[in-house]
């Protein structure tokens, strides 16, 4: 199993770097950021930074989405760092929440989505690619790599993940809902003629080491309201009770009232009240390095690819070493 590290873009640049590098110092192999222009600084700019300065880490967005830059620029960026630095990026993209919410956008419909990840992928690798009607391509782009893993929850995001996507993202870390939902992408893309099991699985959420328990669900309540955002989608378009969406993703929001992004990601957003102690257990990975292993164990054992620790809590140097030093290891055998 590969770990990835995930971070907020928080000024300064540098402790985002800093962190990047402790992890890769620890056995991650993947960095993430948030990308969502009003909320937090550019990653792209930081991602040249963090690649610099490390090795063999693979950098990318967790999530970016096509509404935010144009496809070509989303294209040319991602290629021009692969040949500074060696194709080392991932795109993790989906519809967009924060980034288009906040700047008084929507979410990208799914079918302007699917249309992104051949665009994008194309255009980083060097193939001709349409854009808005118009066909381009990167004449400079020489022996570009770009995996595009698709972020999703709902039945027809994650057929899309299954037909299109080169991996999966998957932000919350319950096992019953992961089970669900790699299935619903395999069966996909058996049903498009592609290898299921070529697709990457990344399981993204937060983790906290340690023995207090009631501190530790504090610190990663904001969670569960994020993942709200998204599964109060589902039930606006699917509805409450339609057997499209299982009852252990919606039940946990009927309690929500709003969001307020100004907090979004972060402990302590009183948005996320609504979110009970069950829910922070079942979507996090909390308590000491054996509770961490043993759900990882559970996890792998359903396919999973990757972890990728969300780090935004009080903890962020002692989870990463714990990790390193405790967790990785033991996820070799």
């Amino acid at each position: 199993m590969d770990f990835g590290l995930v971070l907020q873009t928080d000024p300064p640049a540098s402790r985002v770097i800093s962190l990047m590098k402790r992890a890769e110092r620890n056995g991650f192999t993947h960095g993430w950021t948030f990308d969502s222009a009003v909320l937090w600084q550019e990653p792209f700019v930081v991602y040249s930074q963090i690649l610099a300065n490390t090795t063999t880490l693979k950098v990318g967005p967790m999530v970016t989405n096509p509404g935010t830059r144009t496809w070509e620029v989303t294209a040319s960026t991602f290629a021009t760092l692969n040949d500074m630095f060696g194709n080392r990026t991932v795109c993790g993209i989906g519809r967009g929440d924060s980034a288009m919410r906040v700047a008084g956008r929507k979410p990208n419909t799914l079918a302007r989505l699917g249309e992104a990840i051949d665009a994008i992928r194309d255009l980083a690798e060097g193939r001709e690619a349409e854009v808005d009607g118009q066909r381009m391509r990167l004449p400079w782009v020489r022996d570009g790599e770009l995996p595009v893993w698709m972020a999703a929850y709902g039945p027809k995001a994650l057929a899309l993940t299954g037909k299109k996507a080169d991996g999966f993202i998957l932000q919350l870390a319950d096992p019953f809902l992961t089970e669900w939902m790699v299935r619903a992408v395999r069966n996909a893309a058996a049903e498009a003629g592609r290898d299921p099991d070529a697709i990457t699985v990344c399981v993204a959420a937060p983790a906290y080491v340690g023995d207090d328990l009631a501190h530790a669900r504090e610190q990663c309540r904001w969670f569960g309201g994020m993942v709200g955002n998204h599964v109060a989608d589902l039930v606006s378009r699917y509805g409450e009770h339609s057997g499209m969406v299982p009852e252990a993703l919606t039940d946990y929001i009927k309690g929500r009232e709003g969001y307020d992004y100004s907090h979004h990601g972060r402990a302590g957003n009183p948005s996320t009240d609504f979110v009970p102690d069950e829910i922070v257990d079942r979507f996090c990975l909390l308590g000491p390095p054996e509770a961490h292993i043993e759900k990882l164990r559970a996890l792998r054992d359903l396919g999973v690819d990757q972890f990728a620790v969300y780090d935004m809590h009080d903890a962020q140097e002692t989870t990463i070493d714990a990790y390193g030093a405790e967790i990785i290891p033991a996820l070799g055998d």
